[in-house]
């Protein structure tokens, strides 16, 4: 689904939802240091303002530090811990970006390959037409391909028919997007859309004859460590120790088929595992110079943002008035049934925060209301976690 406009500003609203029957819990401390002053406190007001569980991953340097506040289950009363897996939603979109980025590096393609070039017939049709339609703008969000899981009846077979195993193949959801003319021509205007990724996925296979989630797993997963990170395609269920994911009325959609987000959105991991990787991919280690410029180069998205290939910058601000210091970052998000998360790292790669909560109700989203609790927390680690 859409990154939903951004999980940063998901949690800014007028009124607070709470979930019913969860109370504030003290947070638990793993890591080599405690955890920066404030963070604890912000986790536990997310609880208390509705979130039944959150966990943090934070850096400073070398010194890190993992923090978890309330229920990873409200059924059993199972606490959260800072190694929970979650579905990562959008974060997955880093991870095929790199991917891509490192495939031309290798000189196996060129982001200035059409789409037609890897997919022949596949984007065609009502105005859409592969052959003007670059790999860089599937990346960046300029292509101007429809986005179905927008919509309402897309999400029927799971909201409305209670099928929570139903199967989607990227496919049949780049064949539901290509029915509609696309809002823009390519590279004339921005639209999120995760149609975007799942022709890069197919991107991926073309080229390396492999499947995607083995093309991660080979050129990521492995290299970095990353064992707690997995890539489902169609088993609708969270294997091993996990947060438990709620809507706003605090029902349990844990077990959700990822097939429909595949590329652009079926990862899961834990807070440690997503940390881990941007701190590799953010200081070079995963990209050739080239390539990691490419990464980070931006087009407008709108509202005086920016999108780079698959991440996005991010500006904070530490303190008030005059004396306010601004601290640049590069971050990535996810959103999808259950789970709202944010990876940041700084631009100079010295502090990073991951942040993961178990609420996204979908069925608001797609009534253009708010899928989370209002909560003002978020800002308070981010300011806990970055600045000085």
């Amino acid at each position: 689904m859409n990154s939903a406009a951004r999980a940063a500003a998901l949690w800014v609203g007028t009124c607070a939802v709470a979930v019913s029957g969860i109370l504030p819990a003290a947070a638990v401390e793993q890591g080599t240091g405690a955890p920066p002053a404030g963070l604890v406190a912000a986790l536990e007001q997310t609880v208390a303002d509705g979130f039944p569980g959150a966990v943090a991953y934070a850096r400073r340097g070398e010194r890190e530090s993992r923090t978890a506040a309330g229920l990873a289950d409200t059924a059993t009363g199972e606490r959260a811990r800072p190694d929970h897996r979650f579905r990562i939603a959008s974060n997955t979109k880093s991870f095929v970006s790199t991917v891509l980025l490192q495939l031309e590096g290798e000189g196996r393609l060129s982001l200035d390959d059409s789409v037609e070039t890897w997919l022949p017939g596949v984007v065609r049709g009502h105005g859409n037409d592969g052959r003007t339609v670059t790999v860089r703008q599937l990346l960046n969000h300029t292509s101007g391909i429809y986005d179905p899981t927008d919509e309402v009846e897309f999400f029927a077979p799971y909201l409305e028919r209670g099928d929570r195993a139903h199967v989607y193949t990227p496919r049949e959801v780049i064949a539901r997007a290509v029915r509609h003319e696309p809002p823009f021509k390519p590279g004339r205007g921005w639209a999120y859309s995760n149609t975007n990724y799942l022709l890069a996925g197919l991107v991926i296979e073309a080229v390396t004859h492999r499947s995607a989630p083995s093309e991660i797993r080979r050129r990521i997963l492995t290299p970095l460590g990353l064992k707690d990170t997995s890539f489902p395609v169609t088993d609708p269920d969270i294997h091993g120790p996990h947060l438990h994911g709620y809507d706003l009325a605090g029902r349990d959609v844990t077990r959700f088929s990822p097939s429909y987000d595949w590329t652009a959105g079926a990862m899961i991991s834990t807070v440690d595992d997503l940390a881990r990787f941007h701190r590799a991919l953010f200081s070079g280690r995963l990209l050739r110079p080239a390539q990691q410029r490419e990464l980070l180069t931006t087009v407008e998205s709108g509202d005086d943002e920016a999108y780079g290939l698959g991440v996005r910058p991010v500006e904070l601000t530490c303190g008030s008035g005059p004396g306010a210091e601004r601290i640049s970052a590069w971050g990535t998000d996810g959103a999808g049934p259950g789970f709202t998360s944010v990876s940041l790292t700084t631009a100079d790669g010295e502090r990073q925060l991951v942040l993961a909560f178990n609420v996204f109700d979908l069925g608001a989203h797609l009534r253009k209301q708010r899928p989370v609790p209002y909560t003002e927390a978020l800002g308070r680690a981010q300011a806990a976690a970055l600045c000085d």
